[in-house]
């Protein structure tokens, strides 16, 4: 199949790849939610018995009403099964996301200014997180890590963690990560049912602060409707790419990392930016190639065939494309990726070099691989610990303080009519 080309030099280029790429992020929102509404706010008002109900009919699995479990599915019996050498992988991924994380805790913070006054910030971990896990296509023992390593070094104590099982079989790999992460509860329910349950309670789960994790349309509409009642992390769309690369990459290198994110699903988007147009042909044809030989073949080949593109640029222009783009993940495959790197301001990740594989991300550098998609870029940022706390600003403010600031905020009452606002500070003036 012949991908398409832009050319980032011809009249007209940034109108005509701005429509490219608003095409597939419309093909992104089918409407859901209605069906999802009816699902939530029974689940709101039926509890156990109606996430029951959806899993039967959804999941073909009987559910008890009151503990949400079922026979023969246990979270540490389905553990015993992973393999060793991924046991052995998920640990040392989990090591890594660990230590990265742990970097990212904020620290309090407090000082005095020059009217005498104590100001300042405190953190302080969310009480409960509920962690979304798909099933099917999308079950990923390596989401599970990146979701729930961070809540706990947040200091989050209560983890509930909940995944479709459909026909009773569960994942043992992601059973074994739930453990090694820390996960403190885990029910066998997905879908829509499921982040009602977490956000309103239903048999003896009771509801959490915060519902993170990946998921299926209806579970993305699912989180839209209940945030403000929990928080919420993000709504995810399809896996992203950007690659900039020069034509001293091996193209067989470059053209696995395109598919790298083609094989997630078939709204997924790979892009290739670079200045060699011969060499670009290669890239393209080693694409062909592997993909033949892909056991996600089907998935790549539709993602590529529909919403991969190259694009050929100078690479002192590559910047600003990736910048339109804001992609998921964008790798610098150039002789002097910092060169570009400083100019990108719009990335979920940035891999620096010809070593530096995205799919490394997704595992194992220890950065986190939940990240904004579809443009989200632009104003949003992967998940981080930040994201399972909370900042509380403090205030301890002297009788000297007070008079510092006492005028000022009485003239701001009134003159936006808050009498008793003026009067809570004027009756310790002893006016």
């Amino acid at each position: 199949m012949s991908i398409r080309r832009f050319d980032a030099q011809a009249e007209g280029f940034v109108d005509a790849f701005g429509e490219f790429l608003a095409l597939r992020r419309a093909q992104g929102t089918e409407d859901v939610h209605a069906k999802t509404a009816v699902i939530v706010r029974d689940v709101r008002e039926r509890g156990g018995e109606a996430v029951a109900g959806y899993t039967k009919r959804f999941d073909g699995v009987s559910l008890d009403v009151d503990t949400l479990t079922a026979g023969g599915i246990d979270l540490f019996e389905a553990a015993k099964r992973c393999k060793q050498d991924v046991r052995e992988a998920l640990d040392f991924a989990a090591a890594r996301i660990e230590t990265y994380h742990a970097h990212q805790k904020p620290q309090d913070h407090s000082f005095i200014d020059p009217a005498g006054l104590e100001l300042g910030w405190r953190w302080t971990p969310v009480d409960a997180v509920g962690l979304y896990v798909p099933g099917g296509r999308a079950s990923y023992p390596s989401s599970v890590l990146m979701n729930a390593v961070p809540a706990r070094a947040a200091g989050v104590k209560r983890i509930v963690m909940t995944s479709p099982v459909p026909g009773g079989e569960m994942n043992p790999a992601v059973a074994y990560a739930a453990i090694r992460a820390g996960v403190t509860e885990f029910y066998p329910i997905g879908g829509a049912q499921a982040v009602a349950a977490l956000a309103y309670g239903a048999g003896r789960l009771k509801p959490v602060d915060k519902i993170v994790g990946p998921g299926n349309a209806y579970v993305a509409a699912a989180k839209r409707i209940v945030f403000g009642d929990v928080g919420i992390d993000t709504i995810a769309g399809p896996s992203e790419i950007t690659v900039v690369a020069d034509n001293q990459n091996n193209p067989e290198w470059i053209a696995a990392d395109l598919l790298s994110q083609a094989e997630h699903d078939p709204l997924a988007q790979s892009i290739l930016i670079t200045d060699d147009a011969a060499w670009a042909s290669r890239v393209e044809a080693a694409v062909e190639r592997q993909m033949a030989q892909l056991s996600t073949g089907p998935t790549v080949a539709q993602a590529w065939r529909d919403y991969g593109a190259i694009v050929m640029a100078p690479l002192n222009r590559a910047a600003d494309i990736v910048n339109q783009i804001a992609p998921e993940h964008v790798e610098l495959a150039v002789a002097d990726p910092d060169a570009i790197a400083k100019d990108v301001r719009h990335s979920g990740a940035i891999f620096l070099g010809r070593f530096a594989p995205e799919a490394l991300g997704d595992y194992v550098t220890g950065s986190n691989h939940v990240l904004p998609t579809s443009g989200a870029a632009r104003f949003a940022s992967g998940l981080s610990v930040l994201d399972f706390m909370k900042r509380t600003s403090i205030q301890r403010i002297s009788e000297q303080g007070f008079r510092h600031l006492a005028q000022a905020a009485e003239t701001l009452a009134r003159a936006e009519g808050l009498p008793a606002h003026g009067l809570s500070v004027s009756i310790r003036r002893g006016e």
